[in-house]
């Protein structure tokens, strides 16, 4: 019998007979994960040095990811340093308070509710007045001055303000104002004092007002917070 008829008839039985073996095997993607030089935990398709855990995933054979992350630490550094200032707040504890929250991720959600830069919370979002939690500039902005209140509340504790930042002023106060008893929110400042090192000895600020007196403007200075609008001008 000549070639071609003869494997026109056995093509569909072999098809049939391969079909079901590909079927059996799925394909997979891996997905690797391991912490970098700051502590940020990694997600890559690739390997990248030493690999922590790897996680397969089922029913693929690629990975893509949905909110690319191409900020560095250094895009934020200016905003960062702004609000710092604007608020006494020190610039180095802003910055790890970002890079703890969120790892520089301006897109970041947290299974709780959190979003942006600094992993605000709805009612945190609606108190300050965000509109766009995502936007970088107006998530630190209001980031910086929640946590400049609960320094004030704190009496410029640092760790107090960062567990309430953590686990809510209602935690740290049910606690007696202590660092609750939360692996989360001990592991959470532990980490950021790690970062910063200890708080520097309380200094008196000076704070620069201006009013306006018979048409021009008087430039005060003192050692009182201001209730109004003022600039931290020496520490």
């Amino acid at each position: 019998m000549p070639r071609g008829p003869l494997l026109r008839r056995l093509l569909p039985r072999l098809s049939g007979a391969i079909a079901p073996l590909l079927l059996a095997v799925p394909a997979r993607a891996q997905i690797y994960s391991w912490h970098d030089e700051a502590g940020r935990l990694v997600l890559s398709d690739r390997r990248q040095g030493p690999v922590e855990r790897t996680y397969a995933v089922p029913d693929t054979d690629a990975v893509r990811v949905t909110t690319p992350q191409t900020s560095r630490p250094d895009d934020y550094e200016a905003l960062i340093a702004e609000e710092a200032r604007r608020h006494g707040v020190r610039t180095d504890l802003v910055r790890a308070v970002v890079q703890v929250e969120s790892g520089f991720n301006p897109y970041a959600r947290s299974p709780k509710g959190a979003l942006g830069l600094m992993q605000l919370m709805p009612a945190t979002i609606e108190q300050l007045g965000v509109k766009n939690p995502f936007n970088p500039a107006e998530n630190v902005r209001a980031g910086v001055a929640y946590l400049r209140q609960l320094l004030d509340r704190y009496g410029e504790d640092e760790q107090l303000a960062l567990a309430a930042y953590n686990a809510g002023p209602g935690a740290v106060d049910r606690h007696g104002q202590t660092i609750p008893p939360y692996a989360e929110t001990r592991q959470y400042v532990s980490r950021i004092k790690g970062l910063v090192g200890a708080q520097r000895p309380k200094t008196s600020a000076i704070y620069k007002t201006v009013e306006v007196i018979d048409g021009r403007e008087v430039i005060k200075l003192t050692d009182r917070k201001p209730t109004g609008a003022f600039e931290i001008v020496g520490q």
